[in-house]
């Protein structure tokens, strides 16, 4: 009797409906963004360049071939990447070395590599993700001894100092932050004890917060910035002044779609991380509301789609994508509303920045491949 032949399973969850409240989310975000993203820029982008159009051109190129590369990539079986991982850390040692060898300095930082004159991109928001991946696959194949203080918590913190020190050299404070932050709550998620994190964060990571504040004086300046904007409101204090007059002058229900006046080029850049600023002063307290529920959903989402996920790497990339979102939009919110001083963090969805609009979206594939995975049918 002839033996049966094997069918190939392994990606049999791909014709699987995706998570379409997130999908929804998602283009809801974006489409809110684009709108901004118009209003804000238009007088920067008309007295640069007399054509008001010349930054959202851009940002909506980018989003629309973002949104084919989405669709695209959530018919790719996540468990792919996880055959990649240990490259994926090479990978992103190479594109930071890169950047310092060949980048482009703009206002003293050297982030950008620019392929042509008016097309360039920061290879931090490629080695965001590339970090995701690789700790997701290092944590599933260390799972079992996660919980110990040196094998678990020392050996995989170590993975992300050498990340971390070129990304200072950039210098990139806002990138390292944000990596940080998602590569920890995967490690928690994933089995690291909460305390570990704790005590080598009170005992080493914070002085050396402080350390890195107190002997760069930019960072210096934002903090007492921060205590006391006023003290310099025609200098160092200008931008988050200027953010707090948009976002009080909006009230209830705002000045009206692009009735903002503090776009006027009284916010430096208002297109890009203080863009919050110009939504709540022409779409007011409401409009703030509606965008950050909408955040909330998406973070709800991605937890749910975490949980459902049916291996441990679907489960922390899931985790570290939403992290990522989360993050950058607390920190975002949290600096133009002078929570806390600047650190140069854009808004997901909302910030220019046509590549790292496209690395998201793209990433956003990701999460909606695993949430293929995690559905009722696969299951």
């Amino acid at each position: 009797m002839a033996k049966k032949k094997k069918v190939k399973n392994f990606s049999r969850f791909l014709n699987n409906p995706v998570d379409y409240t997130l999908v929804i989310t998602i283009l809801l975000l974006l489409a809110i963004g684009l709108v901004m993203v118009l209003s804000a820029s238009s007088p920067t982008a008309l007295s640069e360049s007399g054509n008001s159009y010349k930054y959202f051109a851009k940002q909506l190129i980018f989003a629309g071939s973002g949104i084919v590369a989405m669709y695209m990539i959530s018919k790719i079986d996540y468990r792919f990447y996880q055959k990649f991982y240990k490259q994926a850390w090479w990978i992103s040692l190479i594109l930071l070395v890169l950047v310092l060898a060949i980048g482009k300095e703009v206002n003293e930082a050297k982030r950008w590599i620019y392929v042509t004159e008016s097309l360039s991109f920061q290879p931090s928001e490629i080695v965001k993700f590339l970090m995701i991946v690789f700790y997701a696959g290092i944590l599933v194949k260390n799972k079992n001894e996660l919980d110990k203080y040196f094998k678990g918590f020392i050996k995989h913190i170590c993975f992300i100092l050498p990340i971390i020190a070129l990304l200072l050299l950039q210098p990139h404070f806002s990138a390292s932050v944000v990596i940080i932050g998602v590569c920890s709550t995967m490690m928690i998620v994933a089995g690291c004890k909460f305390w570990h994190f704790a005590a080598t964060g009170g005992t080493v990571g914070v002085p050396g917060l402080i350390a890195l504040i107190i002997l760069e004086p930019y960072r210096l300046a934002r903090v007492t910035t921060f205590i006391d904007p006023w003290q310099d409101a025609t200098g160092k204090g200008w931008q988050v002044i200027q953010s707090l007059y948009a976002i009080g002058s909006g009230g209830l229900f705002g000045a009206g779609l692009g009735e903002s006046k503090q776009k006027y080029l009284y916010i430096p850049e208002p297109h890009n991380d203080f863009i919050f600023s110009v939504l709540a002063e022409e779409i007011g307290f409401i409009g703030c509301a509606v965008v950050i529920i909408l955040f909330a959903i998406f973070i709800w989402r991605g937890i749910l789609i975490a949980m459902r996920s049916p291996d441990m790497f679907g489960s922390l990339v899931a985790i570290g994508i939403t992290a990522l979102v989360a993050i950058q939009v607390i920190i975002n919110i949290a600096v133009v509303t002078s929570s806390m001083p600047a650190t140069g963090m854009p808004l997901p969805f909302f910030s220019y920045g046509g590549t790292a609009l496209f690395i998201l979206l793209c990433e956003m594939g990701v999460l909606l491949n695993i949430s293929r995975a995690g559905t009722k049918e696969y299951k």
